[in-house]
Protein backbone atom coordinates (compact mmCIF):
# COMPACT_ATOMS: atom_id res chain seq x y z
CA UNK A 1 0.00 0.00 0.00
CA UNK A 2 1.36 3.51 -1.33
CA UNK A 3 2.12 6.02 1.93
CA UNK A 4 1.70 9.89 0.58
CA UNK A 5 4.33 11.83 1.46
CA UNK A 6 3.81 15.72 2.19
CA UNK A 7 7.14 17.93 1.04
CA UNK A 8 9.62 19.31 3.32
CA UNK A 9 9.68 23.21 4.03
CA UNK A 10 13.03 23.47 2.35
CA UNK A 11 11.68 22.24 -1.00
CA UNK A 12 9.06 24.94 -0.89
CA UNK A 13 11.52 27.98 0.03
CA UNK A 14 13.92 27.03 -2.82
CA UNK A 15 11.20 27.30 -5.13
CA UNK A 16 10.55 30.98 -3.98
CA UNK A 17 13.75 31.76 -4.07
CA UNK A 18 14.25 30.61 -7.72
CA UNK A 19 10.90 32.19 -8.70
CA UNK A 20 12.82 36.02 -6.98
CA UNK A 21 15.91 35.51 -8.78
CA UNK A 22 14.64 34.57 -12.44
CA UNK A 23 12.30 37.52 -11.88
CA UNK A 24 15.26 39.93 -11.34
CA UNK A 25 16.76 38.62 -14.24
CA UNK A 26 14.01 39.25 -16.29
CA UNK A 27 13.40 43.42 -14.80
CA UNK A 28 16.88 43.77 -15.44
CA UNK A 29 17.16 42.27 -18.83
CA UNK A 30 13.98 44.51 -19.62
CA UNK A 31 15.52 47.66 -17.92
CA UNK A 32 19.12 47.36 -20.03
CA UNK A 33 16.57 47.28 -23.43
CA UNK A 34 15.04 50.91 -22.13
CA UNK A 35 16.33 53.97 -23.78
CA UNK A 36 18.30 56.18 -21.68
CA UNK A 37 16.88 58.75 -20.12
CA UNK A 38 16.48 62.38 -22.18
CA UNK A 39 18.65 65.13 -19.99
CA UNK A 40 16.94 68.58 -19.66
CA UNK A 41 18.10 71.89 -20.01
CA UNK A 42 16.41 75.13 -18.58
CA UNK A 43 15.78 77.61 -21.85
CA UNK A 44 16.60 80.57 -19.63
CA UNK A 45 20.61 78.84 -19.32
CA UNK A 46 20.80 78.78 -23.35
CA UNK A 47 20.77 80.91 -26.19
CA UNK A 48 18.57 80.06 -28.85
CA UNK A 49 18.44 82.01 -32.55
CA UNK A 50 17.01 81.06 -35.87
CA UNK A 51 18.39 80.37 -38.88
CA UNK A 52 17.59 83.27 -41.87
CA UNK A 53 18.48 84.35 -45.34
CA UNK A 54 20.06 87.47 -46.42
CA UNK A 55 23.32 90.06 -46.64
CA UNK A 56 25.63 89.70 -43.91
CA UNK A 57 28.65 91.92 -43.24
CA UNK A 58 31.24 90.08 -42.46
CA UNK A 59 33.52 91.05 -39.43
CA UNK A 60 36.42 90.85 -37.40
CA UNK A 61 37.26 92.06 -33.69
CA UNK A 62 39.70 92.39 -31.11
CA UNK A 63 41.37 94.51 -28.55
CA UNK A 64 44.08 96.93 -29.15
CA UNK A 65 45.43 100.59 -27.75
CA UNK A 66 46.06 104.15 -29.23
CA UNK A 67 49.50 104.54 -30.12
CA UNK A 68 50.76 107.95 -31.28
CA UNK A 69 51.49 107.99 -35.05
CA UNK A 70 54.84 110.11 -34.43
CA UNK A 71 56.81 109.07 -31.27
CA UNK A 72 60.63 110.26 -31.20
CA UNK A 73 62.20 108.58 -29.07
CA UNK A 74 65.50 110.54 -27.27
CA UNK A 75 68.42 108.16 -26.46
CA UNK A 76 71.54 108.77 -25.20
CA UNK A 77 74.04 109.26 -27.65
CA UNK A 78 77.20 108.90 -25.13
CA UNK A 79 77.62 107.47 -21.78
CA UNK A 80 77.28 109.82 -18.91
CA UNK A 81 75.66 111.18 -15.68
CA UNK A 82 72.49 113.22 -14.88
CA UNK A 83 73.04 116.63 -13.81
CA UNK A 84 69.97 118.36 -14.05
CA UNK A 85 66.83 117.52 -15.00
CA UNK A 86 64.49 120.88 -16.97
CA UNK A 87 61.25 119.51 -17.61
CA UNK A 88 59.29 116.99 -16.12
CA UNK A 89 57.23 114.23 -18.04
CA UNK A 90 54.01 114.99 -18.96
CA UNK A 91 55.17 118.28 -20.41
CA UNK A 92 54.19 120.23 -23.57
CA UNK A 93 57.73 120.83 -25.19
CA UNK A 94 58.70 122.37 -28.67
CA UNK A 95 61.35 121.69 -30.35
CA UNK A 96 64.56 122.51 -29.51
CA UNK A 97 63.69 123.32 -25.88
CA UNK A 98 66.40 121.59 -23.47
CA UNK A 99 64.93 118.32 -21.25
CA UNK A 100 68.09 117.27 -19.66
CA UNK A 101 71.59 118.43 -18.99
CA UNK A 102 74.37 115.42 -19.06
CA UNK A 103 77.98 115.25 -17.88
CA UNK A 104 80.72 113.31 -19.18
CA UNK A 105 84.85 114.47 -18.48
CA UNK A 106 86.19 111.56 -20.48
CA UNK A 107 84.13 112.45 -23.75
CA UNK A 108 85.42 116.44 -23.42
CA UNK A 109 88.71 114.83 -23.14
CA UNK A 110 88.18 112.82 -26.18
CA UNK A 111 86.69 115.48 -28.48
CA UNK A 112 89.76 118.09 -27.18
CA UNK A 113 92.02 114.96 -28.37
CA UNK A 114 90.63 114.34 -31.67
CA UNK A 115 90.59 118.07 -33.06
CA UNK A 116 94.43 117.85 -32.27
CA UNK A 117 94.96 115.20 -34.03
CA UNK A 118 92.88 116.92 -37.09
CA UNK A 119 95.16 120.30 -36.71
CA UNK A 120 98.39 117.87 -36.40
CA UNK A 121 97.08 116.20 -39.92
CA UNK A 122 96.48 119.02 -41.67
CA UNK A 123 100.44 120.63 -40.92
CA UNK A 124 101.27 117.73 -41.89
CA UNK A 125 99.54 118.08 -44.87
CA UNK A 126 100.62 121.82 -45.63
CA UNK A 127 104.34 120.44 -44.74
CA UNK A 128 104.02 118.00 -47.47
CA UNK A 129 102.82 120.43 -50.08
CA UNK A 130 105.76 122.25 -49.22
CA UNK A 131 108.56 119.29 -49.31
CA UNK A 132 106.90 118.00 -52.64
CA UNK A 133 107.11 121.30 -54.44
CA UNK A 134 110.74 121.61 -52.93
CA UNK A 135 111.78 118.44 -53.91
CA UNK A 136 110.24 119.39 -57.84
CA UNK A 137 111.92 122.35 -58.18
CA UNK A 138 115.67 120.88 -57.08
CA UNK A 139 114.80 118.28 -59.68
CA UNK A 140 114.08 120.72 -62.21
CA UNK A 141 117.31 122.64 -61.71
CA UNK A 142 118.92 119.05 -61.47
CA UNK A 143 117.43 118.64 -64.90
CA UNK A 144 118.55 122.25 -66.31
CA UNK A 145 121.92 121.30 -64.81
CA UNK A 146 122.18 117.63 -66.97
CA UNK A 147 121.21 119.64 -70.26
CA UNK A 148 123.77 121.65 -69.86
CA UNK A 149 126.19 119.39 -69.72
CA UNK A 150 124.77 117.52 -72.56
CA UNK A 151 125.08 120.52 -74.91
CA UNK A 152 128.58 121.17 -73.83
CA UNK A 153 129.59 117.77 -73.62
CA UNK A 154 128.07 117.57 -77.23
CA UNK A 155 130.06 120.22 -78.87
CA UNK A 156 133.13 119.09 -77.64
CA UNK A 157 132.81 115.57 -79.23
CA UNK A 158 131.28 118.08 -82.60
CA UNK A 159 134.61 119.73 -82.08
CA UNK A 160 137.33 116.82 -81.52
CA UNK A 161 135.96 114.62 -84.60
CA UNK A 162 136.83 118.08 -86.49
CA UNK A 163 140.12 118.02 -84.63
CA UNK A 164 141.01 114.52 -85.25
CA UNK A 165 140.60 114.78 -89.28
CA UNK A 166 143.00 117.80 -88.95
CA UNK A 167 145.52 115.61 -86.49
CA UNK A 168 145.14 117.85 -83.82
CA UNK A 169 144.27 115.49 -81.51
CA UNK A 170 144.27 111.80 -80.67
CA UNK A 171 141.46 109.56 -81.75
CA UNK A 172 141.02 108.10 -78.44
CA UNK A 173 140.86 111.32 -76.97
CA UNK A 174 137.68 112.17 -79.51
CA UNK A 175 136.31 109.03 -78.61
CA UNK A 176 136.04 109.94 -74.87
CA UNK A 177 134.40 112.86 -75.49
CA UNK A 178 131.80 111.23 -77.75
CA UNK A 179 131.52 108.84 -74.48
CA UNK A 180 131.05 111.65 -71.98
CA UNK A 181 128.40 113.09 -74.01
CA UNK A 182 126.58 109.70 -74.60
CA UNK A 183 126.70 110.01 -70.79
CA UNK A 184 125.06 113.08 -70.65
CA UNK A 185 122.20 112.22 -72.58
CA UNK A 186 121.35 109.03 -71.09
CA UNK A 187 122.02 111.06 -67.48
CA UNK A 188 119.45 113.81 -69.12
CA UNK A 189 117.02 111.32 -69.78
CA UNK A 190 116.89 109.49 -66.93
CA UNK A 191 116.85 113.07 -64.84
CA UNK A 192 113.81 113.83 -67.23
CA UNK A 193 111.83 110.42 -66.34
CA UNK A 194 112.81 111.18 -62.85
CA UNK A 195 111.24 114.81 -62.46
CA UNK A 196 108.02 113.24 -64.46
CA UNK A 197 107.59 110.18 -61.66
CA UNK A 198 107.93 112.83 -58.70
CA UNK A 199 104.95 115.36 -60.85
CA UNK A 200 103.24 112.05 -60.96
CA UNK A 201 103.54 110.95 -57.52
CA UNK A 202 102.92 114.82 -56.09
CA UNK A 203 98.89 114.14 -56.55
CA UNK A 204 98.18 110.73 -54.88
CA UNK A 205 100.57 111.67 -52.01
CA UNK A 206 98.52 115.25 -51.30
CA UNK A 207 95.23 112.96 -51.82
CA UNK A 208 96.37 110.39 -49.15
CA UNK A 209 97.46 112.40 -46.56
CA UNK A 210 93.95 114.87 -47.62
CA UNK A 211 91.91 111.94 -47.09
CA UNK A 212 93.30 111.48 -44.04
CA UNK A 213 92.67 115.46 -42.78
CA UNK A 214 88.99 114.49 -44.18
CA UNK A 215 88.53 111.43 -42.06
CA UNK A 216 90.00 112.74 -38.80
CA UNK A 217 87.77 115.99 -39.17
CA UNK A 218 85.10 113.20 -39.49
CA UNK A 219 85.95 111.55 -36.30
CA UNK A 220 86.31 114.95 -34.80
CA UNK A 221 82.79 116.13 -35.55
CA UNK A 222 81.23 113.10 -34.32
CA UNK A 223 82.95 113.83 -31.10
CA UNK A 224 81.79 117.29 -31.29
CA UNK A 225 78.05 116.15 -31.98
CA UNK A 226 78.43 113.40 -29.07
CA UNK A 227 79.71 116.48 -26.49
CA UNK A 228 76.69 118.62 -28.12
CA UNK A 229 74.21 115.79 -26.83
CA UNK A 230 74.61 115.84 -23.67
CA UNK A 231 72.77 118.86 -23.61
CA UNK A 232 69.17 116.90 -24.56
CA UNK A 233 66.47 118.87 -26.35
CA UNK A 234 63.43 117.84 -27.98
CA UNK A 235 63.63 116.97 -31.33
CA UNK A 236 59.95 117.73 -32.11
CA UNK A 237 57.21 119.42 -30.66
CA UNK A 238 54.55 117.36 -28.90
CA UNK A 239 54.44 115.90 -25.50
CA UNK A 240 57.53 114.80 -22.92
CA UNK A 241 56.67 110.70 -21.83
CA UNK A 242 58.86 108.74 -19.54
CA UNK A 243 61.36 110.77 -18.84
CA UNK A 244 61.99 109.02 -15.09
CA UNK A 245 65.68 109.67 -14.76
CA UNK A 246 66.95 111.18 -11.31
CA UNK A 247 69.77 113.65 -10.89
CA UNK A 248 73.26 111.88 -10.48
CA UNK A 249 71.93 108.48 -12.26
CA UNK A 250 74.87 107.15 -14.96
CA UNK A 251 73.20 106.58 -17.95
CA UNK A 252 75.23 104.26 -20.21
CA UNK A 253 74.81 105.03 -23.96
CA UNK A 254 72.04 103.91 -26.36
CA UNK A 255 69.85 104.02 -23.07
CA UNK A 256 66.01 105.54 -23.50
CA UNK A 257 65.80 108.78 -21.79
CA UNK A 258 62.37 110.03 -23.10
CA UNK A 259 60.23 110.26 -25.67
CA UNK A 260 58.24 113.15 -27.22
CA UNK A 261 54.78 112.21 -28.35
CA UNK A 262 51.71 114.10 -30.87
CA UNK A 263 48.62 113.35 -28.53
CA UNK A 264 46.49 114.61 -31.33
CA UNK A 265 48.18 112.09 -33.98
CA UNK A 266 47.03 109.36 -32.93
CA UNK A 267 45.90 105.52 -34.48
CA UNK A 268 44.85 102.07 -32.98
CA UNK A 269 47.31 99.14 -32.55
CA UNK A 270 44.45 96.21 -32.70
CA UNK A 271 45.22 92.28 -31.71
CA UNK A 272 42.67 90.43 -33.97
CA UNK A 273 43.07 86.44 -33.57
CA UNK A 274 45.71 84.79 -36.18
CA UNK A 275 42.47 82.48 -37.14
CA UNK A 276 40.42 86.05 -38.75
CA UNK A 277 43.48 87.82 -39.31
CA UNK A 278 44.31 85.83 -42.52
CA UNK A 279 41.45 87.92 -44.33
CA UNK A 280 42.02 91.10 -43.45
CA UNK A 281 43.80 93.38 -46.09
CA UNK A 282 45.59 97.07 -46.32
CA UNK A 283 42.75 99.94 -46.72
CA UNK A 284 39.73 97.84 -45.06
CA UNK A 285 37.31 100.28 -43.02
CA UNK A 286 37.24 99.95 -39.45
CA UNK A 287 35.57 101.23 -36.35
CA UNK A 288 37.18 102.14 -33.53
CA UNK A 289 35.10 102.21 -29.97
CA UNK A 290 36.97 104.39 -26.99
CA UNK A 291 34.32 103.50 -24.82
CA UNK A 292 33.18 107.40 -25.35
CA UNK A 293 32.45 107.41 -28.71
CA UNK A 294 33.16 105.71 -31.95
CA UNK A 295 35.94 107.03 -34.44
CA UNK A 296 36.23 105.28 -38.47
CA UNK A 297 39.39 104.72 -39.84
CA UNK A 298 41.22 101.75 -42.28
CA UNK A 299 43.62 99.45 -42.09
CA UNK A 300 47.07 101.14 -42.44
CA UNK A 301 49.73 98.24 -41.68
CA UNK A 302 49.35 94.52 -40.57
CA UNK A 303 52.09 92.73 -38.91
CA UNK A 304 53.28 90.07 -41.43
CA UNK A 305 53.67 87.45 -38.00
CA UNK A 306 51.60 86.27 -35.47
CA UNK A 307 52.58 86.61 -31.42
CA UNK A 308 50.62 84.81 -28.48
CA UNK A 309 47.82 83.82 -31.21
CA UNK A 310 47.14 87.01 -32.90
CA UNK A 311 48.11 89.45 -35.64
CA UNK A 312 49.27 93.29 -34.45
CA UNK A 313 46.53 95.63 -37.35
CA UNK A 314 47.49 99.45 -37.31
CA UNK A 315 44.37 101.54 -38.06
CA UNK A 316 44.85 105.32 -38.95
CA UNK A 317 41.74 107.11 -37.19
CA UNK A 318 39.86 109.43 -39.45
CA UNK A 319 38.51 113.09 -38.25
CA UNK A 320 38.48 114.27 -34.40
CA UNK A 321 38.78 112.11 -31.68
CA UNK A 322 36.12 112.09 -28.86
CA UNK A 323 37.21 113.30 -25.11
CA UNK A 324 39.46 111.53 -23.30
CA UNK A 325 40.98 109.55 -26.53
CA UNK A 326 44.99 109.70 -25.25
CA UNK A 327 47.56 107.53 -25.54
CA UNK A 328 47.37 103.90 -23.95
CA UNK A 329 43.92 103.97 -24.03
CA UNK A 330 42.47 100.32 -24.09
CA UNK A 331 40.04 99.99 -27.13
CA UNK A 332 38.50 97.58 -29.12
CA UNK A 333 38.30 97.48 -32.93
CA UNK A 334 35.94 96.30 -35.72
CA UNK A 335 37.36 95.80 -39.44
CA UNK A 336 34.85 95.51 -41.87
CA UNK A 337 36.05 91.83 -44.08
CA UNK A 338 33.87 91.46 -46.95
CA UNK A 339 29.85 91.93 -47.42
CA UNK A 340 28.28 88.12 -48.30
CA UNK A 341 25.01 89.05 -50.41
CA UNK A 342 22.04 86.24 -49.92
CA UNK A 343 23.46 83.81 -47.48
CA UNK A 344 22.06 81.34 -45.13
CA UNK A 345 23.50 82.57 -41.37
CA UNK A 346 23.09 82.03 -37.69
CA UNK A 347 24.92 83.30 -34.52
CA UNK A 348 28.14 81.92 -34.27
CA UNK A 349 27.93 78.99 -32.09
CA UNK A 350 30.04 78.19 -29.40
CA UNK A 351 31.36 75.12 -30.67
CA UNK A 352 32.67 76.57 -33.76
CA UNK A 353 36.44 77.54 -34.12
CA UNK A 354 35.66 78.53 -37.90
CA UNK A 355 34.51 76.97 -40.60
CA UNK A 356 34.05 73.07 -41.45
CA UNK A 357 31.94 70.09 -39.95
CA UNK A 358 30.50 70.27 -36.56
CA UNK A 359 27.42 69.40 -35.01
CA UNK A 360 24.48 71.92 -33.15
CA UNK A 361 21.21 71.44 -31.61
CA UNK A 362 18.46 71.86 -33.67
CA UNK A 363 14.73 72.47 -31.90
CA UNK A 364 11.82 70.42 -33.03
CA UNK A 365 8.80 71.85 -33.90
CA UNK A 366 6.72 71.77 -30.66
CA UNK A 367 10.10 73.71 -29.23
CA UNK A 368 10.38 71.03 -26.43
CA UNK A 369 13.10 68.95 -27.09
CA UNK A 370 15.97 69.51 -29.07
CA UNK A 371 18.00 67.16 -31.41
CA UNK A 372 21.52 67.32 -32.58
CA UNK A 373 22.52 67.77 -36.06
CA UNK A 374 25.69 68.02 -37.91
CA UNK A 375 25.74 71.03 -39.88
CA UNK A 376 28.71 72.36 -42.52
CA UNK A 377 29.69 75.91 -41.51
CA UNK A 378 31.34 78.14 -44.40
CA UNK A 379 32.42 81.91 -43.42
CA UNK A 380 32.18 83.54 -40.14
CA UNK A 381 31.79 86.99 -38.76
CA UNK A 382 32.13 88.21 -35.53
CA UNK A 383 28.83 87.13 -34.17
CA UNK A 384 27.33 85.18 -37.30
CA UNK A 385 28.53 82.51 -39.55
CA UNK A 386 27.72 81.51 -42.83
CA UNK A 387 25.68 77.86 -42.78
CA UNK A 388 26.02 75.54 -46.14
CA UNK A 389 24.37 72.47 -45.27
CA UNK A 390 22.68 70.85 -42.65
CA UNK A 391 20.11 73.58 -41.39
CA UNK A 392 16.72 75.30 -43.16
CA UNK A 393 15.49 78.96 -43.30
CA UNK A 394 13.42 78.99 -39.86
CA UNK A 395 15.15 76.31 -37.96
CA UNK A 396 16.07 77.22 -34.55
CA UNK A 397 19.38 76.35 -32.77
CA UNK A 398 21.17 76.28 -29.29
CA UNK A 399 24.21 78.89 -29.53
CA UNK A 400 25.51 77.77 -26.04
CA UNK A 401 28.14 75.47 -25.26
CA UNK A 402 26.47 71.96 -24.96
CA UNK A 403 29.93 70.34 -24.68
CA UNK A 404 28.33 68.52 -21.47
CA UNK A 405 25.87 66.83 -23.57
CA UNK A 406 28.55 65.31 -25.97
CA UNK A 407 27.18 61.99 -25.11
CA UNK A 408 23.55 61.98 -26.08
CA UNK A 409 21.65 62.94 -29.11
CA UNK A 410 18.72 65.00 -27.89
CA UNK A 411 17.57 67.36 -24.86
CA UNK A 412 14.67 68.30 -23.33
CA UNK A 413 13.99 72.27 -23.31
CA UNK A 414 12.34 73.35 -20.55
Amino acid sequence: MDIVRTPTKSYKRQIIIGAAITGVVLVTVALTRLDPAVPTVQSAAVVIDTVKQGDVVREVRGPGTLVPEHIRWITAQASARVERVNTESGSAVQAGDLLLELSNPDLQIQTMQAEQQVQQAQIDLINLRTNLRSAILTQEGTVASMRTQYVSSSQEARAADSLVRMGLVPAFEATNRKASAEEFTTRVRVEQERLSLMRQAIDSQIAVQASRVVQLRAIADNQQARLRSLQVRAPDAGVLQELTLQLGQWVPEGTTLAKVVQPGQLKAVLRIPESQAKDVQLGQRATIDTRNGLVSGNVMRKDPSAQGGSVTIDVALEGALPSGAVPDLSVDGTIVIDRMANVRYSGRPASSAGSGTTSVFRLEADGATAVRVPVTLGRSSVNTIEILNGLSVGDRIILSDMSSYANVNRVRIR
